[in-house]
């Protein structure tokens, strides 16, 4: 039955998924045909042309491509390369041979694996290109929306064709208004915004852009019956030639001159084309899955290799060089497409209008979808990117906003371009100045300045690591570490080596390597003691290993844990162990001592047991450990919200836990602190009204006498311990550790041999 249940559910999400894309094709097909138009119109080629383009992008590119929900033709980035070929090779059909032949470049590229450029844009380009398509879109519709169409559709450059800007055409709409035009403009960015913010409009599977274009359609219609200035005339709504037979329209398309294709202007061309094609593609690709609601990631060499195949045909059908297109994109995305489905059925609707309806198509008010992009361009150009990206920095903030004023105030490649440029000024500027990180670390041997190596080390750099070496001073110990990187400039190794085996030895520094990969033939060589070794034990007190642990402990805290080659220590702790202190803890999970108080192997010797209670067993392995083996320092540690705790409570208090009667050998560790719960209990009698009343069982005091107990335990018990505290070459210390921040609490009232429990900023119980 859940099986079924299951498969039906399924088949309803893809019947949904289906309905979607649908919808979606048909949105943009609607917003596709003028722009396709209009960027042949810029392009200084016939106006069929980008409509040829854009059914080959989405009957052919659509299949093969493995995008989505990315809609690729005819795009505004390519008008002025193409308008500038145009006029090189002296002919249209020139530049047919010239897009065939960029196909087959891009085929190359994909082939021979191109895309990866794309894996090395800047994310900053990549939102300044959304934000300043968002704003270009804007601000190139409103005009239309008044129904000042002077431009085409598609037109996105800052200079215009009308010799305007996109500012100054901003003003020319005073004296052109089309009242028609307005009604239908204002109104249908009125149902775009309403259509999202009511509860029953949300609902329905219709998408607010297809309402918007009906509605501008019947408008249209009604005014025409009002006449006057209401009329919304040819001019102002999209127009795509009309032929009488399907046989008239195949007639109006142009083929390719191969007699020209030995003409080096049409292999420059051609280059061109495939560059700056392939160039805006990858740039969209990274841009679209940004947009992409599943967050999907296209393969770029799969998508070269079809925008080539597309282009080949194209070229031979009498269409422009296509690419992947971020304004028809963003539509797609918006309108709800789930897959490519959309794009190929905004293809084949493509054909079906120009072919067997133009004269419906004709009916659209150009108003009515400079109000679906003006939506389109509000999400793209949304406050919160800003407001995200000027918390980010400003190596985030200051490339996003040069591209994105770039691509506004030029055109969208050569916008792309400067905010590249500036991107790449940024990363070196920082690799400069930041290409590797400084930590001082307190190691049992001493102190040590690690430099950490940034992920790319480039011969910039040199200048800002000498820095470093040479400020340095005599007889410390310095440590490059190449962990993490992934390139280094040979420049840099050979300073590295340099420094390593020449000055710095020279100069009384010991410089030791880390990580680096084999082909850079630097070894690692650690020239400090970053365990506790046979001499660094003897030379120890009590009270400089304690300090060692608590400083490890706020390092752990802060997060800036010691970084440890444990397969380096195995083999120096191999032969022997000289740990410098005996920790006794409880059996907690959150309680690991070598975590707590950031140790390596070999450090301490770690004793733990349900409570940190005192057995025979317990106080003969601490012997061993400061008797035999040399330990300074015995630390018992005790925390709070401790089980083992709060069972002896309940114990103490006749609510024994049903485990404990099932343990033969848990019931001894509660007995044994059944003791110090009642002692707790005994001291917390308090007088009210003159009554005597039994306080409630606090387990964080009871912990805390527990772990007094214990030392006193080891002290009282131990004879050989007790000696070794009292000549001073053993201390003891108790320590309460909270599991909720992290911090180790000493407890002065039980130290016993340590001179000093310093260094300042530590916590005391």
């Amino acid at each position: 039955m859940k099986g079924n249940v299951g498969l039906a559910t399924l088949k309803n999400n893809n019947v949904s998924d289906v309905w979607d894309d649908v919808l979606a094709g048909v949105v943009v097909f609607l917003v596709a045909l003028p722009l396709c138009i209009g960027i042949a119109l810029a392009s200084n080629a016939p106006p069929l042309a980008g409509v040829v383009a854009g059914i080959v992008a989405g009957l052919i590119v659509g299949p093969l491509s493995g995008a989505q929900v990315t809609i690729s033709g005819p795009a505004a980035g390519l008008t002025a390369v193409v308008a500038a070929e145009i006029s090189a090779i002296g002919s249209f059909e020139g530049l047919l041979v010239a897009v065939a032949l960029a196909g087959v470049i891009q085929i190359a590229l994909g082939i021979l694996r191109g895309g990866f450029i794309k894996s090395f844009v800047p994310v900053s380009v990549v939102r300044g290109l959304l934000s300043a398509i968002g704003v270009i879109l804007i601000l190139k519709q409103i005009p239309h929306l008044f129904g000042h169409d002077t431009d085409p559709e598609g037109e996105m450059s800052f200079f215009q064709p009308d010799r305007q800007n996109t500012f100054s055409e901003l003003f020319e709409i005073l004296g052109d208004l089309h009242p028609g035009s307005i009604v239908v403009g204002l109104a249908s960015l009125a149902i775009i915004y309403l259509w999202g913010r009511i509860t029953f409009l949300k609902r329905t599977s219709v998408p607010a852009p297809l309402v918007v274009v009906l509605f501008g359609v019947v408008c249209s219609l009604c005014f025409d019956r009002i006449g006057g200035t209401w009329i919304i005339g040819a001019t102002h709504k999209v127009n795509v030639p009309v032929s009488e037979t399907i046989r008239g329209f195949f007639g109006l398309l142009q083929n390719p001159d191969f007699s020209q294709i030995m003409n080096p202007a049409v292999s420059s061309a051609a280059f061109a084309i495939a560059l700056v094609g392939s160039l805006q593609t990858l740039l969209t690709l990274e841009a679209v899955d940004r947009l992409d609601r599943e967050k999907r990631s296209t393969s770029p060499n799969r998508e070269l290799v079809a925008q080539g195949i597309g282009n080949i045909i194209s070229g031979m059908a009498g269409g422009l060089p296509m690419t992947c297109e971020i304004v028809r994109s963003s539509v797609n995305i918006d309108a709800g497409a789930r897959t490519k489905r959309s794009a190929i059925l905004h293809g084949a609707l493509l054909a079906i209008s120009v072919v067997l309806l133009p004269r419906a198509i004709n009916l659209i008010p150009l108003s009515a979808l400079a109000a679906i992009l003006i939506a389109t361009g509000l999400k793209l150009a949304s406050p919160q990117v800003v407001a995200e990206l000027w918390r980010a920095g400003k190596y985030q903030f200051i490339p996003w906003l040069v591209t994105l004023l770039a691509i506004v105030l030029t055109d969208p490649l050569i916008g792309i371009l400067i905010g590249l440029a500036v991107s790449t000024i940024f990363i070196l500027w920082s690799n400069l100045r930041k290409p590797m990180r400084l930590v001082v670390e307190h190691h049992l041997g001493g102190d040590v300045t690690r430099i950490e190596l940034a992920s790319q080390v480039s011969f910039l750099n040199r200048a800002a690591l000498r820095k470093e070496f040479d400020n340095v001073e005599s007889g410390k110990h310095f440590l490059v570490d190449a962990h993490d990187t992934v390139y280094i400039d040979p420049d840099i190794l050979s300073l590295i080596k340099e420094y390593r085996d020449v000055i710095g030895p020279a100069r009384g520094v010991q410089v030791s390597t880390r990580g680096f990969r084999d082909k850079y033939a630097i070894e690692d060589r650690i020239e400090f003691i970053d365990f506790s070794s046979r001499e660094l034990q003897e030379h120890a007190t009590p009270s400089k290993a304690l300090s060692y642990l608590l400083a490890g402990n706020q390092r752990f805290r802060e997060g800036r844990r010691l970084k440890r080659d444990f397969s380096r220590l195995i083999t120096a702790t191999a032969a022997s162990q000289h740990p410098m202190a005996v920790v006794l803890s409880g059996i907690d999970s959150r309680t690991p001592a070598e975590i707590i108080f950031d140790l390596g192997i070999g450090d301490v010797f770690s004793v733990r047991v349900a409570g940190n209670i005192v057995t025979p067993e317990v106080l003969g392995s601490i012997e061993f450990g400061c008797v035999a083996a040399g330990a300074k320092l015995i630390v018992v540690v005790g925390h709070n919200r401790c089980a083992a705790v709060q069972s002896a409570i309940d114990y103490a208090h006749g609510n024994q836990q049903s485990y404990i009667r099932e343990c033969e050998y848990l019931k001894p560790i509660v007995q044994s602190l059944e003791s110090v719960v009642l002692d707790s209990d005994s001291s917390k009698l308090h007088s009210l009204d003159g009554k005597e009343i039994k306080g409630v069982t606090d387990a964080d005091d009871v912990a805390r006498r527990n772990v007094q107990r214990s030392v006193r335990e080891i002290m009282q018990k131990s004879t050989a311990i007790s000696a070794l505290i009292e000549s001073g070459q053993v201390g003891i210390i108790g320590m309460l550790y909270d599991v909720t921040t992290g911090v180790c609490h000493m407890m002065n009232e039980t130290s016993h041999g340590i001179v000093t429990i310093e260094p300042d900023g530590f916590h005391r119980a």
